[in-house]
Order: structure tokens, then C-alpha cells, then sequence
């Protein structure tokens, strides 16, 4: 039932991606990156020339290290899996800036950036490297591991060393609580000060465009003034990405007609305000989130202790319900994709979610004492109720496209109680005990089912003209 990438539309960015990388690996181009990362530092010279040391997810990167010990990395935003290179640059040196100004996280000196960097290779940062002996995920993951593999948390892990671990990304995660904002979207540098001015950046924006063939002008344009706007949104693009996601997108008549029915029944409670409590409904105060705050982007040394936090493109101020629900990265490995199957998940998650708990009870215990943080302010707490309440499965499902399916019974759970199992909720979706349909919304539905049908016939990918595009598949139906 999971919803699987287009493939048509990521070998298309494969092939965008790759002739970026044979062009950024070219001599002239090294040659050139050399050249520019000199210029940039004066106070010492370099030991060598720019060396390619990264291809990550959404960037290339860039080391040249120099005679005084100091060394310095370029980040290209990487065409075909940057999807937005220009704004989320923009984001992610607005958010570098107001981490390093207002809060301890330790996060790289920015050197210089720009929208057109050296080679006409597109938006870059030079910032400072950072030294260290490995990141978290490293010291986190089973043993065994090759670079084929997905990491999944050591079983056998030294409890008092998760601990350690645990707490750092807890205080990591406290000092972001603190960075309240009045609208939900990316950060701007202002001269009266720092502001949300844009929309939120996500990465599930950029997952939808790269890998689900998305149009572009069916996001969001504009930041949000209140977490109900915010979550009908959300339901609006998780409609639209199965709407228009072409290809691998469903299994069967019977698979396409159920995820139709997760998504109208997420509208529904989005556009009736029931996806969040009443007491959030107009809250006008959202935190500092980060989509990619996962270990991989946390280096230590080693002596276990964080040396910087890296990646912080998908950051943006979001619904505070974002900040409570307890991190899900854990057991290293997302929900949806658990070898054992989501309920196995659940139970090895809830348990490390024990230890992580008392890691963050107790830096919060020492930062009230050292009048860093208020009692109200603490996360722990919020964060056992987001798990045990199952508020965490709704902020997941919402900003996650792909794992909706897999984890809509516990969102199904949470929404509608009863006893039911997985399996038992799953096949309520071929009913209308959760949605009744009117004669046109039923026949709306089937329409839905058998363009979606027809379509997967003939893998190709849909081209989105404009803004103004009126085909079918991006209308919203009403409720």
C-alpha cells in the first residue's frame, strides 16, 4: 500500500544530476573552484587545490586546506536533487546566521555565499570546515555496516553511551525550542531584525517536485499565519501529489481507490480544524524546526562530543507541534521503511524513546538551573504525550507524502479510537463507516480511480505548463 517514488521522474534527475557531477568533477572546473576558494581566504595559503570530498544529498562539495591549519568547504547546491537551489541557499544562510547569533548550537563560519557561483556552477556557501572523527550515525548504527546498507540502531548499544548521545541532540533540540517566530516559513535578515518572510521550505517540497513529479505552482507560495492554514495545506498537497504523480504511484484499482480515501478523510479534518488540539488552533508562536536534523548531519570527535551541526537547508519556523512530537530518528531508520514492518517499529522505537526521554529530563533539569530554560518550557514531557497519544503520527503522516499509507492506521487510531487492528483499520477504508459520499463524490472518486488507471498504462511524465494549468489532476475537490 506504501506509495513508491516515481521512477520515470528520478531517472530524470539522475540524468540532470549526473552531468553536473561530470562537469563539477572536469579539471577546468577544478581548476577554476581552486582559483575562487583561494581568493576567499587571505590570511594563509593553500596546501594544495580543491579537492572533491562529498556528493551529498543536494550539494556537492568542495575542501581546500591551507597552511595555517585552516580549511574551507564549498558547497554546490546540486542541479536535479536541489530543486529549489536559489531559495533554499537563501534559507539555509538566513537560518546559519540567526543559529550562530542566538543560540550555543555550534554551527560553521560562513565565509561568503552567493546565487552565482565560480563556473557558472549555480548557488554556493563557503564556510568553514569542520573537523571530526565521525558523525552520530556512525557511533549509532549496527555494526557490520557497508555503505549499501540502511544503518539501523546498534541493539546492543551501550546504554549509558546512547544516553550521552541522545542528550547532546536533546539540548541541540531545547536551544531550537526557544527560537520562536509569529508565522509559519524561512527566515529573512532583515534590518529591524530577523523574520519569517517566505514560505516554509521543506523537504518533502523537494522530494514531491524530484521524485513525484509535482507542479511547482501548486505549493505554497507565501508563509502561513496559523497551524490550521498550515495543516490544510499540507492535506491539499498530499490529495494533489497522488493527483499528479504519474507513474508508481498506485498498485490496483482497489490501492488507488483506499489512498483516495486517506486523502479525503485528511482533508476533512484539516479543513474542520481536527488534526490539531484547540488550544493550537490559532496559536500565533511557532518554532525553529529542521527537517534534516538527523545524526548523519551532527559530527562528533572523539570523545563523543558534538562539533558542529550541518544542513540546515529545510529549516524554517513551523507549528510547535513539530517541536513536541519526539524525533523519529531513533532507531536510525524511518518507520516506513523498517525491515520487521511498522508495528515492530513502534515497539523498539518506544523503548529508546524511554532512554532519549531521560536524556532530555536531565539537560533540562540543568538548564533550569542555570536559568537558561523556564519549567513550562520543557520538551520532555510534550514529547511523551505527542507518542502516547499519537498526536506523532499525524505530524509525521503530514510532513511525510510517502509514508501517509503505510502509517494511516495509527493516524486512524488516533483520530477514531476503537480497538481495531492495522489490518482490521485498513480494510474500514472500503466502507464509508470513516467518510460518507455523496452519489457526485462517490462518482468523483471512481473517476479519480480510473484516470489514475489509465495513466499508469504509459510511464511517462506529465508536463505542468503553469500557474494557470486547469487539468484535472490538480484541482482539489470540494468537501
Amino acid at each position: 500500500m506504501q506509495m513508491d517514488y516515481d521512477d520515470v521522474a528520478w531517472a530524470r534527475s539522475d540524468v540532470i544530476f549526473d552531468a553536473f557531477k561530470k562537469k563539477a568533477s572536469s579539471p577546468g572546473v577544478l581548476r577554476d573552484i581552486t582559483e575562487f576558494m583561494a581568493k576567499k581566504y587571505l590570511l594563509s595559503q593553500p596546501n594544495d587545490r580543491a579537492r572533491i570530498i562529498g556528493v551529498g544529498a543536494f550539494n556537492f562539495c568542495y575542501r581546500m586546506e591551507f597552511h595555517d591549519g585552516f580549511s574551507s568547504l564549498l558547497r554546490l547546491a546540486s542541479p536535479g536533487r536541489s530543486m529549489f537551489p536559489e531559495e533554499k541557499t537563501q534559507a539555509e544562510v538566513a537560518v546559519m546566521r540567526f543559529l550562530k547569533k542566538n543560540t550555543d548550537i555550534p554551527i560553521p563560519s560562513i565565509l561568503d555565499w552567493g546565487l552565482k557561483g565560480p563556473c557558472q556552477m549555480g548557488p554556493y556557501i563557503l564556510m568553514e570546515f569542520v573537523g571530526s572523527a565521525s558523525n552520530l550515525t556512525a557511533e549509532l548504527r549496527a555494526p557490520g555496516y557497508s555503505r549499501e546498507d540502511r544503518p539501523f540502531l546498534d541493539p546492543h548499544i551501550d546504554e549509558s553511551k546512547l544516553e550521552h548521545l541522545y542528550g547532546q541532540v536533546a539540548d541541540i533540540m531545547l536551544q531550537l525550542s526557544r527560537c520562536s517566530f509569529s508565522k509559519i516559513g524561512c527566515l529573512a535578515d532583515r534590518p529591524d531584525g530577523w523574520a519569517v518572510t517566505k514560505r516554509p521550505l521543506t523537504m518533502n517540497m523537494n522530494e514531491l517536485v524530484q521524485l513525484g513529479g509535482y507542479p511547482r505552482a501548486k505549493l505554497p507560495s507565501s508563509p502561513f499565519a496559523s497551524t490550521s492554514d498550515y495543516f490544510r495545506s499540507l492535506a491539499e498537497t498530499h490529495y494533489i501529489h497522488l493527483s499528479t504523480q504519474r507513474n508508481d504511484a498506485i498498485e490496483s484499482e482497489e490501492d488507488c481507490r483506499r489512498k483516495y480515501i486517506i486523502r479525503k478523510i485528511l482533508l476533512k479534518l484539516a479543513r474542520q480544524s481536527k488534526l490539531t488540539g484547540e488550544d493550537t488552533l490559532n496559536r500565533r508562536e511557532f518554532k525553529l524546526f529542521c527537517d534534516d536534523l538527523r545524526p548523519t548531519n551532527i559530527l562528533i570527535d572523539e570523545n563523543y562530543e558534538v562539533v558542529a551541526v550541518i544542513d540546515w537547508e529545510f529549516a524554517y519556523a513551523a507549528p510547535a507541534e513539530f517541536t513536541y512530537s519526539p524525533p523519529w530518528w531513533l532507531l536510525l531508520e524511518t518507520p516506513e521503511d523498517w525491515p520487521s514492518g511498522i508495528s515492530d517499529w513502534a515497539m523498539t522505537y518506544d523503548s529508546r524513546l524511554n532512554t532519549f526521554l531521560r536524556a532530555m529530563r536531565h539537560r533540562e533539569d540543568v538548564a533550569i538551573r542555570n536559568g537558561f530554560l523556564s519549567d513550562s518550557e520543557r520538551l520532555s514531557e510534550r514529547m511523551r504525550k505527542s507518542w502516547s497519544s499519537g498526536t506523532f503520527w499525524v505530524d509525521y503522516g503530514l510532513r511525510k507524502s510517502w509514508a501517509l499509507d503505510i502509517i494511516w492506521p495509527f493516524i486512524d487510531q488516533k483520530i477514531f479510537g476503537g480497538g481495531e487492528t492495522h489490518e482490521e483499520r485498513i480494510a474500514l477504508l472500503d466502507s464509508e463507516s470513516r467518510i460518507q459520499f455523496t452519489e457526485n463524490e462517490r462518482q468523483e472518486m471512481e473517476d479519480f480511480v480510473q484516470r489514475k488507471l489509465k495513466e499508469s498504462k504509459t510511464r511517462k511524465l506529465n508536463i505542468w505548463d503553469n500557474e494557470n494549468d486547469t487539468h484535472e489532476a490538480i484541482r482539489v475537490p470540494q468537501m
